[in-house]
């Protein structure tokens, strides 16, 4: 049936994985993942450190490439490497560091270990980080120590985007636990707001000029001349002559009486 292919599928997959991460050690394996290529199966390695998996001129992948195809009958393994950018937002990369650190330094350190760990998880931009160590430490008696800090979300659908990772660390006392729990900063929260800044509304007085009040100009009046003015027929030459004569003859009067008024008034 179509579903035990499925199951048989899934299953090699999952001892690919686990045989590739035992095979290469410590190297800051992210994830593993398998997929199917008309060449054959490509194996997309991201790790923190692509040059111990490469090795000198391409010795480990070499070998890698020719132990997967004897052991698991693979046609032709392409294996491809990727770098992690931010290795302190993966939680595989962070507990294996925590692993490597607890095997190098014991069990006294721990504290020192869990919140240097966790102070550089923050600096990278998480939201919260949650780091828990299980075992014997520091006594005989297993315990659990809880490290946290920020905003880590437990339940809803938010929390299946936070980053997951669990560890073990082989020591003299005994195996302790590891479990990282990172929430990174690309993750959109349901209940997450923005406050606008409130606009300033700048109101600017405009100060009106005081306008200028004009004396009135005197008119000069205009007497009427005691002349007899004749008809004359309009559009002839004898009455534009007759205008000319009579407009000197009003500004010779007025002339006039302009200069009898200056002389009373001296």
């Amino acid at each position: 049936m179509i579903e035990r292919t499925f199951i048989a599928q899934k299953t090699r997959e999952y001892f690919i994985r686990k045989f590739v991460e035992e095979k290469l050690g410590n190297v800051g394996i992210s994830s593993i993942s398998l997929k199917k290529i008309p060449l054959g199966e490509k194996i997309i390695i991201n790790t923190s450190r692509p040059s111990l998996i490469v090795g000198s001129k391409g010795a480990n992948i070499r070998s890698l490439t020719k132990t997967l195809k004897e052991k698991f009958n693979l046609e032709n393994p392409q294996i491809e490497i990727n770098e992690v950018k931010n290795i302190f937002l993966d939680a595989n990369v962070v507990a294996e560091r925590i692993v490597s650190s607890l095997e190098r330094f014991g069990s006294a350190r721990f504290k020192g270990i869990g919140h240097k760990m966790m102070e550089n998880v923050m600096n990278a931009g998480a939201l919260g980080v949650e780091i828990t160590v299980s075992g014997k430490v520091p006594s005989a008696r297993a315990r659990s120590w809880r490290f946290y800090t920020g905003y880590l979300k437990k339940c809803g659908d938010v929390a299946l985007s936070v980053r997951t990772a669990k560890k073990a660390a082989l020591l003299k006392s005994g195996i302790l636990g590891i479990k990282v729990a990172i929430m990174p900063p690309d993750i959109v929260l349901p209940d997450k707001t923005i406050i606008l800044e409130e606009l300033e509304q700048v109101v600017e007085e405009v100060k009106k000029e005081p306008v200028k009040k004009e004396a009135p100009k005197k008119r000069a009046s205009r007497k009427k001349s005691n002349h007899p003015v004749r008809d004359v027929p309009s559009g002839t030459k004898e009455a534009s002559q007759a205008t000319e004569v009579a407009e000197a003859k009003e500004t010779a009067a007025e002339d006039k009486q302009e200069t009898t008024e200056v002389n009373e008034a001296s």
